[in-house]
């Protein structure tokens, strides 16, 4: 009988060689923005559940007397001062006339609000079965929750990942920190900003362009992040072409391009809304004439400065007072020692416009520190000489500024009278 001839069967270095080419495949860009994303997250958990621990807590405190004698908890963080009016805004648009409100400020009186909040409460409205409040609110939850860790993102690229999870926790309980859980704006401008910065800190230019134009969409003070991130590209920019000058690596197109964009993209959104504001009242200053009905002006610090002198040479005092005049001196101390530290100047430039917004404004000194909450990286120095205590002072100073932080919202939520 003649002998079986059969096929030899593939050697089994041959197998493993074609299994590991299948396996080691180049990620696509989506899997490989996945993979980025999951290792920032593993990164960041530590700071995002101290976050949630100091705000749930916040909340708590005014649930505890939130309804004796009040508004229950649900008015007082969704349905309160500015968003009734983002709300408004959301279901009706800005035309429609709001009964027993801007009876002072004049028909135009609602354009003082940016537009992108109410897009996203509208756009949430349309998709779920709630009111406008609840996704007001909803929104600035989960805003808020990125917002902190954008905070951690970048000052772990600054400062290193103990002083990030500490910047978060300062920044869950600064003062008047309790907006952050409220249906108010600071929840997504923090967010927003804090994206931008790091995507500029990252020489992500196109995101930081376009974050920080949808920044400008959200607050007057987006100007704040549209200016960091236009000078940041410049002088990026300015530095490759003075290296191509002086023999080094030239400005490659691939890195050109991106830059200019983002010096072309950032300031899109803050002038289209006062462009289209000044439309709607016929002349340029539109914008500004609405905020001057409302009591807000610019005055170089002026009035801010008279109102800090008055805590020492005036009584009555009221808590509120005092507290926004520790956060704008405290503010100003800790923004020059950022520069003596010589933080990046994204990051300065940032922190500097916010402050020269807040102090240079007149009116509204009672918000004082509430236009301060989105300018995190001031945080940084208090971050970085904390992370470097050792963990009994570490602790000992956290818990008692989460203890003010709560008993202080507290009194923002149920005793002030006025929007905080």
């Amino acid at each position: 009988m003649p002998p079986v001839h059969t096929e030899p069967s593939p050697a089994p270095q041959a197998g493993a060689r074609a299994h590991r080419r299948r396996t080691s495949r180049t990620p696509t860009g989506t899997e490989s923005f996945l993979l980025r994303l999951r290792s920032a997250a593993a990164r960041a958990w530590p700071a995002l559940l101290a976050y949630v621990a100091v705000r749930c807590l916040g909340v708590a405190a005014v649930a505890l007397r939130a309804g004796d004698d009040g508004p229950g908890l649900g008015t007082l963080l969704a349905d309160r001062y500015d968003a009734v009016y983002y709300t408004h805004i959301a279901d009706f648009g800005y035309a429609a006339p709001m009964t027993d409100s801007c009876t002072v400020q004049g028909p135009l009186c609602k354009y003082a609000f940016f537009p992108l909040y109410p897009a996203l409460i509208r756009a949430g409205s349309a998709l779920l079965p709630l009111s406008s409040a609840q996704v007001a609110w909803g929104v600035a939850v989960v805003a808020a929750l990125l917002a902190a860790w954008g905070v951690y993102a970048v000052v772990e690229r600054v400062a290193g990942r103990r002083a990030a999870v500490v910047a978060t926790v300062l920044w869950g309980i600064a003062p008047h920190a309790m907006v952050e859980s409220m249906a108010y704006t600071e929840p997504v401008f923090t967010a927003l900003c804090a994206w931008a910065l790091y995507a500029a800190l990252s020489h992500r230019w196109v995101a930081a362009g376009v974050l920080a134009s949808l920044a400008g969409l959200t607050r007057p003070s987006g100007s704040a992040v549209v200016a960091a991130v236009v000078i940041a590209a410049l002088w990026a920019l300015f530095t490759s072409r003075r290296r191509a000058a002086r023999g080094g690596d030239g400005p490659r197109s691939d890195r050109t391009g991106p830059l200019l964009a983002a010096v072309a993209v950032a300031p899109l959104g803050w002038f289209a809304w006062f462009g289209w504001v000044g439309y709607r009242a016929g002349h340029w200053r539109g914008y500004f004439e609405v905020q001057e009905k409302w009591g807000s002006t610019f005055d170089g610090g002026s009035f801010t400065l008279h109102r800090v002198a008055d805590v020492f040479l005036k009584l009555p005092l009221n808590l509120n007072t005092a507290v926004g005049a520790a956060t704008v001196v405290a503010s100003l101390v800790l923004f020059a020692v950022c520069v003596q530290q010589r933080q990046p100047v994204v990051l300065l430039v940032y922190a500097g416009m916010l402050l020269l917004i807040a102090v240079g404004g007149a009116g509204y000194f009672h918000s004082k520190a509430r236009f301060l909450l989105p300018a995190f990286p001031l945080l940084v120095p208090l971050a970085r000489a904390l992370a470097a205590a050792r963990p009994s002072t570490l602790y000992t100073v956290l818990g008692t500024a989460v203890g003010l932080s709560t008993a202080y919202g507290v009194y923002l939520m149920l005793v002030w009278p006025h929007s905080p």
